[in-house]
Protein backbone atom coordinates (compact mmCIF):
# COMPACT_ATOMS: atom_id res chain seq x y z
CA UNK A 1 0.00 0.00 0.00
CA UNK A 2 1.19 3.33 -0.37
CA UNK A 3 0.78 5.71 2.81
CA UNK A 4 0.04 9.50 2.28
CA UNK A 5 0.99 11.54 5.72
CA UNK A 6 -2.09 13.99 6.44
CA UNK A 7 -2.99 16.67 8.44
CA UNK A 8 -6.58 18.63 9.76
CA UNK A 9 -7.86 20.86 12.29
CA UNK A 10 -10.57 19.19 14.88
CA UNK A 11 -13.27 21.77 16.35
CA UNK A 12 -10.93 23.27 18.77
CA UNK A 13 -8.28 24.41 16.45
CA UNK A 14 -5.84 21.59 17.42
CA UNK A 15 -3.77 19.86 14.49
CA UNK A 16 -4.61 16.11 13.92
CA UNK A 17 -2.30 14.02 12.40
CA UNK A 18 -3.22 11.07 9.83
CA UNK A 19 -1.97 8.47 7.68
CA UNK A 20 -3.68 7.96 4.52
CA UNK A 21 -3.52 3.89 3.61
CA UNK A 22 -3.98 3.96 -0.33
CA UNK A 23 -4.03 1.05 -2.79
CA UNK A 24 -0.59 1.10 -4.81
CA UNK A 25 -1.39 3.00 -8.36
CA UNK A 26 -5.07 2.15 -7.73
CA UNK A 27 -8.15 4.45 -7.95
CA UNK A 28 -10.08 2.95 -4.63
CA UNK A 29 -13.21 1.85 -4.74
CA UNK A 30 -14.41 3.34 -1.15
CA UNK A 31 -12.41 5.22 1.94
CA UNK A 32 -12.95 3.70 5.74
CA UNK A 33 -11.96 5.84 8.96
CA UNK A 34 -10.18 4.09 11.92
CA UNK A 35 -10.07 4.83 15.15
CA UNK A 36 -7.41 3.72 17.39
CA UNK A 37 -7.74 2.00 21.07
CA UNK A 38 -7.33 3.95 24.08
CA UNK A 39 -4.03 5.69 24.21
CA UNK A 40 -2.70 3.31 21.40
CA UNK A 41 -2.36 6.05 18.57
CA UNK A 42 -2.76 5.40 14.46
CA UNK A 43 0.99 3.71 14.01
CA UNK A 44 0.22 0.45 16.34
CA UNK A 45 1.22 -2.64 14.22
CA UNK A 46 -2.37 -4.12 14.13
CA UNK A 47 -3.51 -1.14 12.39
CA UNK A 48 -1.41 -1.20 10.06
CA UNK A 49 -1.27 -4.90 8.68
CA UNK A 50 -5.28 -4.27 9.24
CA UNK A 51 -4.95 -0.90 6.39
CA UNK A 52 -2.75 -3.64 4.14
CA UNK A 53 -5.73 -6.05 3.75
CA UNK A 54 -8.15 -3.65 3.56
CA UNK A 55 -5.98 -1.34 0.23
CA UNK A 56 -5.72 -4.81 -1.14
CA UNK A 57 -9.37 -4.65 -1.52
CA UNK A 58 -8.93 -1.10 -3.09
CA UNK A 59 -10.32 0.28 -0.24
CA UNK A 60 -9.12 3.78 1.39
CA UNK A 61 -8.13 3.80 4.90
CA UNK A 62 -7.64 7.29 7.04
CA UNK A 63 -6.34 6.53 10.36
CA UNK A 64 -4.86 9.34 12.82
CA UNK A 65 -3.97 10.05 16.38
CA UNK A 66 -6.88 11.69 18.52
CA UNK A 67 -6.43 14.84 20.25
CA UNK A 68 -2.78 14.39 22.75
CA UNK A 69 -2.13 11.07 21.66
CA UNK A 70 0.85 10.57 19.67
CA UNK A 71 1.76 13.17 17.09
CA UNK A 72 -1.56 14.94 17.10
CA UNK A 73 -1.88 18.12 19.06
CA UNK A 74 -3.32 18.68 22.27
CA UNK A 75 -3.98 17.47 25.81
CA UNK A 76 -4.57 14.83 26.78
CA UNK A 77 -6.15 15.49 29.89
CA UNK A 78 -8.17 17.72 28.41
CA UNK A 79 -9.94 15.12 26.26
CA UNK A 80 -12.86 12.61 26.45
CA UNK A 81 -15.17 9.86 24.86
CA UNK A 82 -16.92 13.40 23.69
CA UNK A 83 -14.08 15.07 22.03
CA UNK A 84 -12.38 11.86 20.50
CA UNK A 85 -16.17 11.61 18.73
CA UNK A 86 -16.13 14.97 17.26
CA UNK A 87 -12.53 14.18 16.08
CA UNK A 88 -14.06 11.11 14.13
CA UNK A 89 -16.45 13.88 12.76
CA UNK A 90 -13.81 16.37 11.62
CA UNK A 91 -11.55 13.48 9.87
CA UNK A 92 -14.67 12.34 8.02
CA UNK A 93 -15.22 16.02 7.30
CA UNK A 94 -11.07 16.46 5.79
CA UNK A 95 -11.78 12.86 4.18
CA UNK A 96 -14.88 14.52 2.40
CA UNK A 97 -13.82 17.28 1.42
CA UNK A 98 -9.90 16.16 0.27
CA UNK A 99 -10.82 12.92 -1.58
CA UNK A 100 -14.27 10.91 -0.85
CA UNK A 101 -16.97 10.33 2.33
CA UNK A 102 -16.20 7.67 4.21
CA UNK A 103 -18.47 4.26 4.23
CA UNK A 104 -17.01 2.59 6.37
CA UNK A 105 -16.18 3.60 9.68
CA UNK A 106 -13.86 0.57 11.79
CA UNK A 107 -13.26 1.00 15.72
CA UNK A 108 -10.55 -0.93 17.72
CA UNK A 109 -11.66 -1.15 21.53
CA UNK A 110 -12.52 2.10 22.64
CA UNK A 111 -12.19 3.54 19.51
CA UNK A 112 -15.60 0.91 18.66
CA UNK A 113 -17.32 2.72 21.29
CA UNK A 114 -16.34 5.89 19.28
CA UNK A 115 -17.69 4.92 15.81
CA UNK A 116 -20.81 3.30 16.58
CA UNK A 117 -21.19 6.97 18.72
CA UNK A 118 -20.15 8.78 15.71
CA UNK A 119 -21.69 6.88 12.80
CA UNK A 120 -25.13 8.42 13.25
CA UNK A 121 -23.62 11.69 12.68
CA UNK A 122 -21.90 10.52 9.62
CA UNK A 123 -23.50 11.22 6.48
CA UNK A 124 -23.48 8.24 4.00
CA UNK A 125 -21.93 5.57 6.90
CA UNK A 126 -22.95 2.22 5.02
CA UNK A 127 -20.85 -0.47 7.40
CA UNK A 128 -19.31 -0.46 10.65
CA UNK A 129 -16.85 -2.62 12.32
CA UNK A 130 -15.71 -3.06 15.69
CA UNK A 131 -12.63 -4.96 17.22
CA UNK A 132 -12.44 -5.93 20.60
CA UNK A 133 -15.11 -2.89 21.34
CA UNK A 134 -16.86 -2.40 25.24
CA UNK A 135 -20.41 -2.47 25.17
CA UNK A 136 -20.40 0.73 27.58
CA UNK A 137 -17.66 3.26 26.95
CA UNK A 138 -17.58 3.50 30.73
CA UNK A 139 -15.71 0.10 30.93
CA UNK A 140 -12.15 1.86 30.56
CA UNK A 141 -12.44 3.02 34.31
CA UNK A 142 -11.01 -0.77 34.81
CA UNK A 143 -7.77 0.37 33.41
CA UNK A 144 -6.75 2.90 36.27
CA UNK A 145 -9.39 2.33 39.53
CA UNK A 146 -7.25 1.88 41.96
CA UNK A 147 -5.54 5.63 40.55
CA UNK A 148 -9.14 7.25 40.64
CA UNK A 149 -8.81 7.11 44.47
CA UNK A 150 -6.20 9.70 44.20
CA UNK A 151 -8.08 12.06 42.19
CA UNK A 152 -10.27 12.74 45.88
CA UNK A 153 -11.26 16.92 45.17
CA UNK A 154 -9.12 17.49 42.40
CA UNK A 155 -9.90 18.26 38.71
CA UNK A 156 -7.07 15.54 37.02
CA UNK A 157 -5.24 12.54 38.49
CA UNK A 158 -2.25 11.02 36.93
CA UNK A 159 -2.50 7.57 35.57
CA UNK A 160 -0.78 4.72 34.11
CA UNK A 161 -1.79 2.51 31.20
CA UNK A 162 0.29 -0.06 29.65
CA UNK A 163 3.57 1.58 31.41
CA UNK A 164 2.95 5.07 30.48
CA UNK A 165 2.08 7.75 32.15
CA UNK A 166 -1.32 10.24 31.03
CA UNK A 167 -3.71 12.67 32.72
CA UNK A 168 -7.06 11.82 33.20
CA UNK A 169 -9.59 14.55 34.20
CA UNK A 170 -12.57 14.42 36.07
CA UNK A 171 -14.29 15.75 33.09
CA UNK A 172 -13.05 12.58 31.21
CA UNK A 173 -15.29 10.50 34.13
CA UNK A 174 -18.16 12.88 33.88
CA UNK A 175 -18.50 12.28 30.23
CA UNK A 176 -18.09 9.00 30.27
CA UNK A 177 -21.43 8.94 32.92
CA UNK A 178 -23.79 10.66 30.14
CA UNK A 179 -23.31 8.15 27.50
CA UNK A 180 -26.48 6.85 26.58
CA UNK A 181 -25.48 3.11 25.14
CA UNK A 182 -28.83 1.86 24.08
CA UNK A 183 -29.68 5.15 22.02
CA UNK A 184 -25.90 5.02 20.67
CA UNK A 185 -26.51 1.33 18.95
CA UNK A 186 -30.51 1.29 18.10
CA UNK A 187 -30.16 4.51 15.78
CA UNK A 188 -27.43 2.70 14.14
CA UNK A 189 -28.51 2.79 10.63
CA UNK A 190 -25.43 0.61 8.95
CA UNK A 191 -24.46 -2.48 8.85
CA UNK A 192 -23.14 -4.03 11.95
CA UNK A 193 -19.76 -6.10 12.02
CA UNK A 194 -18.67 -7.23 15.23
CA UNK A 195 -15.22 -8.91 15.79
CA UNK A 196 -14.27 -10.42 19.24
CA UNK A 197 -11.59 -12.60 20.55
CA UNK A 198 -13.38 -15.04 23.42
CA UNK A 199 -9.76 -14.75 25.05
CA UNK A 200 -9.76 -11.40 25.00
CA UNK A 201 -8.89 -10.40 28.93
CA UNK A 202 -8.91 -6.62 28.24
CA UNK A 203 -12.36 -6.45 27.37
CA UNK A 204 -14.42 -9.57 27.85
CA UNK A 205 -16.38 -11.24 25.26
CA UNK A 206 -19.77 -10.66 27.02
CA UNK A 207 -19.15 -6.84 25.47
CA UNK A 208 -19.20 -8.17 22.40
CA UNK A 209 -22.51 -9.88 23.30
CA UNK A 210 -24.04 -7.14 24.73
CA UNK A 211 -23.57 -5.30 21.46
CA UNK A 212 -24.76 -7.38 19.18
CA UNK A 213 -28.21 -7.94 20.99
CA UNK A 214 -28.49 -4.56 21.21
CA UNK A 215 -28.20 -3.64 17.46
CA UNK A 216 -30.49 -3.87 14.50
CA UNK A 217 -30.40 -6.46 11.31
CA UNK A 218 -28.10 -6.17 9.69
CA UNK A 219 -25.64 -7.64 11.65
CA UNK A 220 -22.57 -10.01 11.76
CA UNK A 221 -20.07 -11.82 14.47
CA UNK A 222 -16.68 -12.96 13.98
CA UNK A 223 -14.98 -14.64 16.31
CA UNK A 224 -11.37 -13.94 15.97
CA UNK A 225 -10.16 -16.86 18.23
CA UNK A 226 -7.21 -17.02 20.11
CA UNK A 227 -6.15 -13.28 19.14
CA UNK A 228 -4.83 -10.99 22.03
CA UNK A 229 -6.90 -7.42 22.42
CA UNK A 230 -4.44 -5.73 20.30
CA UNK A 231 -3.90 -8.71 18.13
CA UNK A 232 -0.15 -8.47 18.42
CA UNK A 233 0.23 -10.98 16.16
CA UNK A 234 0.49 -10.00 12.68
CA UNK A 235 -1.74 -12.60 11.29
CA UNK A 236 -4.58 -12.05 13.73
CA UNK A 237 -4.67 -8.70 12.43
CA UNK A 238 -4.85 -9.24 8.63
CA UNK A 239 -7.30 -11.96 9.23
CA UNK A 240 -9.48 -8.88 10.42
CA UNK A 241 -8.74 -6.79 7.69
CA UNK A 242 -9.16 -9.22 5.23
CA UNK A 243 -12.26 -10.65 6.88
CA UNK A 244 -13.93 -6.43 7.35
CA UNK A 245 -13.31 -5.90 3.87
CA UNK A 246 -14.74 -9.18 2.22
CA UNK A 247 -17.98 -7.83 4.55
CA UNK A 248 -18.03 -4.48 3.43
CA UNK A 249 -17.95 -5.10 0.19
CA UNK A 250 -21.74 -6.48 0.53
CA UNK A 251 -22.54 -2.89 2.12
CA UNK A 252 -20.56 -0.58 0.72
CA UNK A 253 -21.67 1.53 -2.76
CA UNK A 254 -19.19 1.97 -5.71
CA UNK A 255 -19.37 4.27 -8.32
CA UNK A 256 -18.82 1.24 -10.58
CA UNK A 257 -19.27 -2.49 -10.26
CA UNK A 258 -16.16 -4.53 -9.41
CA UNK A 259 -15.72 -6.36 -12.03
CA UNK A 260 -17.79 -4.73 -15.02
CA UNK A 261 -14.88 -1.70 -15.42
CA UNK A 262 -11.35 -2.08 -14.01
CA UNK A 263 -10.80 1.29 -11.75
CA UNK A 264 -6.53 0.28 -13.02
CA UNK A 265 -4.87 3.91 -13.41
CA UNK A 266 -2.66 2.46 -15.81
CA UNK A 267 -1.79 -1.16 -17.51
CA UNK A 268 1.32 -1.81 -15.20
CA UNK A 269 2.14 -4.63 -13.22
CA UNK A 270 2.48 -2.75 -9.42
CA UNK A 271 4.76 -4.11 -7.03
CA UNK A 272 5.50 -2.82 -3.82
CA UNK A 273 8.13 -4.96 -0.93
CA UNK A 274 8.75 -2.97 2.08
CA UNK A 275 11.50 -3.48 4.88
CA UNK A 276 9.69 -5.83 7.33
CA UNK A 277 10.98 -9.57 5.69
CA UNK A 278 9.58 -10.06 1.76
CA UNK A 279 5.78 -9.54 2.31
CA UNK A 280 5.11 -8.37 -1.53
CA UNK A 281 1.73 -6.48 -2.75
CA UNK A 282 1.15 -6.75 -5.85
CA UNK A 283 -1.57 -5.58 -8.39
CA UNK A 284 -2.15 -6.84 -11.94
CA UNK A 285 -4.83 -5.36 -13.68
CA UNK A 286 -6.38 -4.05 -10.99
CA UNK A 287 -6.35 -7.88 -8.83
CA UNK A 288 -4.80 -8.16 -5.56
CA UNK A 289 -2.07 -10.38 -5.49
CA UNK A 290 0.62 -10.97 -2.41
CA UNK A 291 3.94 -12.59 -2.60
CA UNK A 292 6.69 -13.95 0.14
CA UNK A 293 9.24 -15.73 0.59
CA UNK A 294 9.06 -19.36 2.87
CA UNK A 295 10.07 -18.53 6.24
CA UNK A 296 13.60 -20.68 6.48
CA UNK A 297 14.56 -17.74 3.63
CA UNK A 298 14.01 -14.77 5.77
CA UNK A 299 10.00 -14.33 4.70
CA UNK A 300 6.30 -14.48 6.53
CA UNK A 301 5.54 -17.45 3.87
CA UNK A 302 2.16 -15.43 3.23
CA UNK A 303 2.13 -15.66 -0.52
CA UNK A 304 4.02 -17.73 -3.38
CA UNK A 305 7.15 -17.06 -3.94
CA UNK A 306 8.94 -15.20 -7.05
CA UNK A 307 9.72 -18.80 -8.58
CA UNK A 308 6.21 -19.62 -7.93
CA UNK A 309 4.53 -17.16 -9.85
CA UNK A 310 6.78 -17.65 -12.83
CA UNK A 311 5.52 -21.16 -12.89
CA UNK A 312 1.75 -20.27 -12.55
CA UNK A 313 2.09 -17.55 -15.36
CA UNK A 314 3.61 -20.59 -17.42
CA UNK A 315 0.78 -23.15 -16.38
CA UNK A 316 -2.21 -20.65 -16.89
CA UNK A 317 -0.68 -20.00 -19.93
CA UNK A 318 -0.35 -23.30 -21.56
CA UNK A 319 -4.19 -24.37 -20.16
CA UNK A 320 -5.32 -21.27 -21.78
CA UNK A 321 -3.58 -22.05 -24.94
CA UNK A 322 -4.61 -25.75 -25.28
CA UNK A 323 -8.16 -24.87 -24.27
CA UNK A 324 -8.55 -21.95 -26.72
CA UNK A 325 -7.22 -24.32 -29.42
CA UNK A 326 -9.76 -27.15 -28.10
CA UNK A 327 -12.55 -24.94 -28.01
CA UNK A 328 -11.60 -23.44 -32.05
CA UNK A 329 -11.54 -26.91 -33.21
CA UNK A 330 -14.78 -27.80 -31.04
CA UNK A 331 -13.20 -30.78 -29.66
CA UNK A 332 -14.39 -32.31 -26.24
CA UNK A 333 -11.48 -31.29 -23.94
CA UNK A 334 -13.37 -30.61 -20.53
CA UNK A 335 -10.33 -29.10 -18.46
CA UNK A 336 -6.80 -28.94 -19.13
CA UNK A 337 -4.62 -29.51 -15.76
CA UNK A 338 -0.78 -28.95 -16.03
CA UNK A 339 1.80 -29.76 -12.74
CA UNK A 340 4.85 -27.68 -12.94
CA UNK A 341 8.32 -28.14 -11.02
CA UNK A 342 11.53 -26.05 -11.74
CA UNK A 343 14.89 -26.09 -10.48
CA UNK A 344 18.36 -25.21 -11.31
CA UNK A 345 20.79 -27.77 -13.09
CA UNK A 346 24.17 -28.02 -14.49
CA UNK A 347 24.45 -27.31 -18.37
CA UNK A 348 26.19 -29.88 -19.44
CA UNK A 349 23.60 -32.56 -18.06
CA UNK A 350 20.79 -30.96 -20.79
CA UNK A 351 21.04 -32.21 -24.14
CA UNK A 352 18.94 -30.05 -26.25
CA UNK A 353 20.85 -27.24 -24.82
CA UNK A 354 22.92 -24.88 -26.96
CA UNK A 355 24.53 -23.67 -23.48
CA UNK A 356 27.14 -26.30 -21.98
CA UNK A 357 29.01 -24.17 -19.12
CA UNK A 358 26.95 -23.09 -15.94
CA UNK A 359 23.71 -23.93 -14.36
CA UNK A 360 20.50 -22.94 -16.29
CA UNK A 361 17.16 -23.34 -15.71
CA UNK A 362 14.95 -26.43 -16.23
CA UNK A 363 10.71 -26.07 -16.29
CA UNK A 364 9.28 -29.64 -16.31
CA UNK A 365 5.53 -29.59 -17.05
CA UNK A 366 2.98 -32.90 -16.84
CA UNK A 367 -0.11 -31.99 -18.69
CA UNK A 368 -3.41 -34.03 -18.24
CA UNK A 369 -6.17 -33.46 -20.90
CA UNK A 370 -9.73 -34.43 -19.79
CA UNK A 371 -12.09 -35.57 -22.19
CA UNK A 372 -13.14 -37.72 -24.58
CA UNK A 373 -10.44 -36.93 -27.09
CA UNK A 374 -8.56 -39.00 -29.14
CA UNK A 375 -4.91 -39.90 -29.84
CA UNK A 376 -3.85 -37.61 -32.44
CA UNK A 377 -5.61 -35.03 -31.07
CA UNK A 378 -4.19 -35.58 -27.31
CA UNK A 379 -0.73 -35.46 -29.09
CA UNK A 380 -1.90 -32.29 -31.54
CA UNK A 381 -2.52 -30.28 -27.89
CA UNK A 382 0.67 -31.18 -26.43
CA UNK A 383 2.43 -30.24 -29.71
CA UNK A 384 0.09 -26.50 -29.02
CA UNK A 385 0.79 -26.89 -25.51
CA UNK A 386 5.05 -25.74 -26.34
CA UNK A 387 3.73 -22.53 -28.61
CA UNK A 388 1.77 -20.90 -25.56
CA UNK A 389 3.01 -16.72 -25.20
CA UNK A 390 4.79 -17.12 -21.81
CA UNK A 391 6.68 -20.57 -22.79
CA UNK A 392 7.89 -18.72 -25.97
CA UNK A 393 8.66 -15.80 -23.95
CA UNK A 394 11.25 -18.07 -21.90
CA UNK A 395 12.52 -19.00 -25.11
CA UNK A 396 13.24 -15.78 -26.41
CA UNK A 397 16.07 -12.99 -26.43
CA UNK A 398 14.67 -10.76 -23.62
CA UNK A 399 15.21 -7.17 -22.59
CA UNK A 400 14.28 -5.60 -18.81
CA UNK A 401 15.03 -2.12 -19.04
CA UNK A 402 14.95 -0.42 -15.20
CA UNK A 403 14.72 3.17 -14.63
CA UNK A 404 14.79 5.50 -11.55
CA UNK A 405 11.47 6.80 -11.03
CA UNK A 406 12.38 10.62 -10.59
Amino acid sequence: MKTIRVEFTNKRGETLSGRLDLPEDEKPRAYALFAHCFTCGKNLKAITHIGRSLTAEKLAVLRFDFSGIGESEGEFGQSNFTSNVEDLLSAAAWLSEEYQAPQLLIGHSFGGAAVLQAAQRIEGIRAVATIGAPYDPNHVRHLFSKELENLGAAEVAEVSIAGRRFNIGRSFLDDLDAQSVEKRLSGLKAALLVLHSPLDKVVGIDNATQIYRAAKHPKSFLSLDRADHLLGNEGDARYAGSMIAAWACRYLQFEKEPGIETDVIDNRVTVRTGNEGFYTELFANGHPLVADEPTNYGGTDLGPSPYEYLLSALGACTTMTVQMYAQRKKWPLRSAVVRLSHEKIHAEDCRSCVEQQGKIDRFERELELQGELDAEQRQRLLEIAERCPVHRTLHATVEVVTRLKE
